[in-house]
């Protein structure tokens, strides 16, 4: 068996370096690691929700795994054919087990699968694995129903919109306590740790300690001017009370990435992680507000009706349908739109449905529940009814930690410190770039300078400067969601057909533990505690009074 960063997997990710004093740049490419072989009883997948994510998954299994996707459940009929159709039954009709309506359906249907099953019929194979890939208020209580049929379960992010939401996920997969072992594998779409620049930057930092030791890092995640207006103004995220705040919907990829950066040990190492100390935080909705509307765009609460739509960069129409539509764009976020827009059997006919749900609007006798219960993207976004913070940043600190070093005989080595350090996050809406992330990390030999696609280190003593270049992979988050979807159904199939043990097929395939979750997401809503009270929150403190007492 491999290894979380195998052979394999290495050679995806390495780089190549020059000295850029003496040589020229060279655009280095390396290939993509190949599918691992294919078992005779492969990994079989339910994909929960047939939206975005869900389809991105199902590309990822089917482009980098050794698994299939065996059956899907979606509660919109055309979602749920046009899904199975790509990636389950093709031209024919679904079979017994392949579709259902919804993932209660699927729980019903499975008991009785098995129940079937003991009695001795003839039933059709079940899956090994769940993908969970709804709406984010959907996840605690599908995956505390889903806990007791024992089966492989990987979640979209976050894991959850509030903390105790999470901390209920938590006893409902380990309900004897985090000692024991684990029933079932589990994953939370922490994407970031799995592309081929995070894991070549991981190992630079902590494996090859590039800059030596960390002393502090800067991370900015830029969402993108019109993204953010798309998701967290108009769309699904736009609402705190409805969804969650943004530094979770958006940004919980990224204070993961810092966790596991900081707090994780290399690889290898049997150490505790290195948890932080304190955390503050500060940030507010600083541009989405009717305080800047336009003076021109007077009363108008739509773009289609907006005297200033024309001067508006952030024009509905000039999103979905000038860059959109009108560009042969029928995909994300056009699709976001209007979900059945491909179904459209002409230009025509597709131009007039995006117009029409551009054109629709709330209105003053409308409740607020009918109001939250959808977006609404032809929306004024200075009267879009948004709450969460458009720009945010987040402060942890770490201090001096010694720990006591023994060898595998248990003999006593001496003492190892881990010295303080600090990282700062930065969540801004408006930015060109959308989504990739930039990053400043400075070390006690070096400083390293990355911007998701190349990273630079420079070494103070020989004052050269490296540049490595791992494989740009396709796939959404820089081969982060095809790297998590492998690594994914590989422990399954290590589970399934290689007798390993839940926990080690966790560890060696996943490298991201139940409990590593559970610390990231708590970062991020120690994170908000501290915005909200305008304070400094001692980490070990909360720990213990929000989380340690449940787990």
């Amino acid at each position: 068996m491999q290894n979380f960063l195998s052979k394999t997997l290495r050679n995806a990710i390495s780089s190549t370096s020059n000295n850029e004093k003496t040589a020229p740049k060279q655009a280095m490419w390396e290939l993509p690691p190949p599918n691992p072989p294919k078992s005779k009883n492969p990994p079989r997948i339910l994909i929960i929700g047939a939206g975005s994510r869900g389809g991105s998954f199902g590309r990822a299994i089917y482009s980098s795994t050794n698994g299939c996707v065996a059956a899907v459940a979606e509660p919109i009929d055309f979602k749920r054919k046009a899904f199975g159709s790509k990636h389950i039954w093709g031209f024919e009709e679904p079979r017994e087990g392949e579709e259902f309506t919804g993932w209660k359906e699927f729980i019903e249907w499975e008991l009785q699968r098995r129940e079937r099953a003991k009695n001795g019929e003839e039933v059709p194979e079940g899956v090994d694995g769940v993908f969970v890939c709804t709406l984010d208020e959907l996840h605690a209580e599908i995956i505390t129903e889903l806990a007791p049929l024992n089966l492989h379960v990987l979640c979209e992010k976050p894991l959850a919109g509030g903390l105790q939401d999470c901390l209920q996920i938590y006893k409902s997969l380990r309900p004897e306590g985090p000692a024991s072992p684990s029933p079932a594998l589990f994953g939370v779409g922490h994407v970031l740790r799995y592309s081929p620049h995070n894991i070549l930057l991981r190992k630079l930092l902590l494996e090859d300690e590039a800059i030596g030791e960390i002393i502090s890092i800067e991370h900015t995640e830029p969402v993108g001017w019109w993204h953010f207006s798309h998701s967290y103004v108009r769309g699904n995220w736009r609402k705190e009370s409805t969804s969650a705040p943004s530094l979770l919907t958006k940004s919980c990829h990224d204070i993961d990435l810092i966790m596991w950066l900081l707090c994780s040990p290399p690889d290898g190492l049997d150490r505790p992680p290195h948890l932080p100390s304190k955390v503050t935080s500060s940030g507010s909705l600083l541009y989405f507000k009717p305080s800047r509307k336009p003076e021109l765009a007077g009363n108008a609460t739509n773009c289609l009706s907006c005297p200033a739509e024309k001067e508006c960069q952030y024009s509905a129409k000039k999103i979905y349908y000038d860059l959109g539509l009108n560009s042969s764009i029928t995909s994300w976020p056009v699709n976001i739109v209007v979900p059945d827009i491909e179904e459209c059997n002409s230009f025509e006919a597709a131009e007039k449905k995006l117009m029409q749900r551009l054109g629709e609007d709330y209105t003053a006798g409308m409740s607020q529940a009918d109001i939250n219960s959808r977006s609404w993207y032809g929306r004024c976004v200075y009267e879009a009814g948004n709450d969460v913070c458009d720009d945010q940043t987040v402060t942890i600190t770490w201090e001096d930690e010694t720990l006591p070093e023994t060898n595998a005989g248990g003999s006593h080595l001496g003492h190892k410190v881990r010295h303080a350090k600090t990282a700062v996050f930065h969540m801004v809406a408006f930015t060109e770039k959308i989504c990739e992330r930039r990053s400043r990390i400075y070390g006690t030999k070096g400083e390293l300078e990355t911007d998701s696609s190349i990273i630079k280190i420079y070494d103070f003593a020989s004052g050269e400067t490296k540049t490595h270049r791992p494989h740009l992979a396709g796939g959404g988050h820089g081969g982060g969601d095809y790297g998590l979807a492998r690594q994914f159904v590989l422990a399954i199939d290590a589970v399934k057909n290689h007798e390993m043990s839940v926990d080690e097929a966790q560890r060696t395939f996943v490298g991201c533990t139940l409990e590593d979750v559970i610390r990231s997401h708590a970062m991020v809503f120690a994170a908000e505690d501290a915005r909200k009270g305008s304070k400094v929150i001692d980490w070990a403190e909360w720990w213990d009074k929000e989380v340690g007492g449940s787990l």
